[in-house]
């Protein structure tokens, strides 16, 4: 007798590739991406192909989320350690090899392209830290997170020094989380919190006499304290290192509850907002679809976070759920950074809105963590019952 096979559908065949995936963080996706294509198109129309690159870059990331969900966190967990050392290299190569522009050395030429090192590292330490902590399940103590520090400290250091304080805090942030996730003692945390609290209070107060120049901060460069000196008081040179923050703030508030309306902002399309596309682009967003506008994309950012929560608390290892925890909490990050600066509450540090702001690195990172969090998702869906 000949044995008859069947055939799998084409239907079959695809239903199974996007089997275990998570239908509201996909929504959540979708959500922020149809405001990012809205705001782009708006902001970037007329400059130049901002909006084609925009949409291209975003189906590059929607590539790396699907290829990256396909991953399962064991296969990720083996990745971790290679993944970390490679990006310390490449920042140690770029501190003797890299390239300078504006004054930053942040970027590597490896022969067919230009890569900036720093941008493996948002995902490399958090991916080490989890690994670390895994290893360490059920024995920890405090030189596990004195360890733990340093294989933070290390590349945030490396970034500063480029220097680059947007990204290192971002680095910085993700492999906090780990961190704290991992078990870290309030009483360790409380102080930190406490003295940080302190310092923001005595810069406020004596925010005159520290800007003045000729007073050294020791641990800002000059410029990183021309920033901090500027959100304290942007009045003070408007047409120069305050005119970024003035005319976002401008644009905020003329937004008003509904926005001037689609393609009608005049601060964005008579070019008062700088970076408009990039940096600065929920300024333009805010002055066209106002407090509504806002608050739709504030749900859709706390959608995504939640449902990422979910997944970290729903994970099935320390190291899926220190992962997926820490990689929800940097679109945290990012978006209040973010937000923060273009609204005059935080320093202008160059950190762009998830989804929405233009960049192509940027977006491909963005995907690549959505993917590590479909990843977790997907394999609690399909364990075995």
């Amino acid at each position: 007798m000949n044995a008859v096979f069947e055939q799998p559908s084409p239907w079959s065949r695809l239903r199974h590739v996007f089997a275990g995936f998570d239908g509201p963080l996909a929504a959540a996706i979708v959500w922020l991406a149809a405001i990012g294509l809205v705001a782009m198109y708006s902001a970037g129309f007329d400059h130049g192909t901002r909006f084609a690159d925009h949409g291209r870059n975003m189906l590059i990331a929607l590539a790396v989320l699907f290829v990256v969900a396909q991953v399962p966190p064991q296969r990720l967990q083996q990745l971790a350690v290679p993944i970390y050392v490679v990006g310390v290299v490449l920042l140690l190569a770029v501190e003797f090899w890299g390239i300078t522009r504006k004054g930053a050395t942040r970027w590597l030429d490896i022969g067919p392209t230009v890569i900036q090192p720093s941008e493996m590292l948002k995902i490399g330490v958090p991916l080490m830290l989890a690994w670390w902590f895994q290893k360490r399940e059920g024995q920890l103590r405090v030189p596990d997170f004195l360890l733990a520090a340093v294989l933070l400290g290390l590349p945030v250091a490396l970034v500063i020094k480029q220097p680059d304080l947007g990204t290192a805090l971002l680095i910085l942030g993700s492999g906090l989380f780990v961190i704290f996730f991992a078990g870290l003692s309030w009483k360790l945390v409380l102080p930190v919190v406490v003295l940080g609290a302190v310092g923001i209070v005595v810069l406020v107060l004596a925010g005159d006499a520290l800007c003045q120049p000729g007073v050294d901060w020791h641990v800002l460069r000059d410029y990183q304290k021309t920033r901090v000196c500027t959100l304290l008081d942007p009045t003070k040179d408007p047409l120069g290192k305050g005119f970024h923050i003035i005319q976002g703030m401008i644009a905020i508030g003329s937004g008003g509850l509904a926005g001037k309306g689609f393609m009608q902002g005049t601060q964005t399309h008579l070019e008062f907002i700088p970076e408009r596309t990039t940096d600065f682009i929920f300024a333009a967003f805010s002055e066209e679809f106002g407090l509504a506008g806002v608050l739709v994309l504030l749900a859709g950012f706390t959608f995504l976070i939640f449902r990422g929560l979910m997944i970290a608390a729903e994970a099935p290892t320390v190291f899926t759920r220190l992962l997926a925890g820490a990689v929800t909490m940097s679109f945290f990050t990012y978006a209040f950074v973010n937000m923060g600066m273009v609204s005059g509450i935080l320093p202008v540090v160059g950190v762009p809105l998830p989804f929405v702001s233009y960049g192509g690195t940027a977006m491909v990172t963005l995907g690549l963590g959505l993917g590590i969090l479909m990843s977790v998702s997907r394999s609690r869906r399909l364990m075995p019952s």
